[in-house]
């Protein structure tokens, strides 16, 4: 499941420009697939003809996916040809959710200073029942925790949306590709542990909120509240970080470089 949902939840790919457009998605999707689980690992070269063969796909939306998967952030260009996978410290994570969270409450903002168009805002409105039918049940199962996963990045989506700003929707996408920086990031790691579904509800209730300060025009708290969401985010990380168990479920986890390592 775990590398099911981080390709269905992780940030937009570029758009399908054809036959060749969708070779090379695919191919993007398995190759984060095989870095995500683990099969390439940290410092492993990943060579573009030995993907081919690995593969079975020709060369063009190989060379493509990886050139996408190195503007990602998962991949660096070496010298001599080809690529290596990266690794990413403690630091580099939390600065990608906090970049992520500084866009979105900009975007809360605009929302709320600029109003949002009625049929936006429906789909926002709609997004939070769904996630709240989602969460009614007092245990979290396998079902809800993916339709809460599913309307979890949809509700982010919207949020980008109803900035009214391409150019600051643009730049959303952007950040949340950035490796651990996904809305769902650090969800994902905790379906059965202690507090999962407080922790789920805790997020819920503050997308409940910062539509309410949109809806009231109120730019500061809900650019606040964003902020506020991302560091939600934040303690989910430090909870990963401090128990081994719960880190070994987060999707990437062979990509985070503890402190004292190397």
């Amino acid at each position: 499941m775990k590398t099911d949902v981080l390709a269905r939840t992780s940030a937009p790919l570029a758009a399908d420009d054809g036959q060749g457009g969708s070779q090379t998605v695919r191919a993007q999707l398995r190759l984060r697939e095989l870095i995500v689980d683990g099969s390439l690992r940290p410092g492993e070269r990943i060579a573009e003809l030995a993907m081919v063969e690995r593969l079975g796909m020709s060369r063009t939306p190989i060379r493509m996916a990886l050139v996408r998967l190195q503007e990602e952030g998962l991949l660096e260009a070496l010298p001599s040809g080809g690529f290596v996978v990266r690794d990413f410290s403690e630091a580099d994570i939390h600065d990608a959710i906090e970049l992520r969270g500084t866009l979105e409450g900009l975007a809360a903002r605009l929302a709320a200073e600029r109003g949002v168009p009625p049929a936006v805002l429906a789909d926002a409105r709609d997004c939070i029942e769904c996630i709240d039918a989602a969460l009614a049940k007092p245990k979290l199962t396998e079902a809800t925790f993916a339709a809460y996963v599913e309307q979890n990045a949809r509700f982010h989506r919207l949020l980008a949306e109803m900035s009214g700003s391409p150019l600051v929707q643009r730049q959303i996408e952007r950040a949340m590709t950035l490796p651990f920086a996904s809305p769902n990031g650090f969800v994902m790691m905790d379906i059965t542990g202690p507090g999962a579904r407080d922790r789920l509800v805790i997020a819920h209730e503050q997308h409940r909120t910062v539509v309410e300060a949109i809806v009231h025009g109120e730019g500061a708290r809900a650019e606040a509240l964003m902020q506020e969401h991302a560091r939600h985010a934040q303690r989910n990380l430090a909870h990963a970080l401090q128990n081994h168990e719960t880190l070994q479920r987060l999707p990437g986890a062979s990509l985070i470089r503890r402190r004292g390592a190397r």
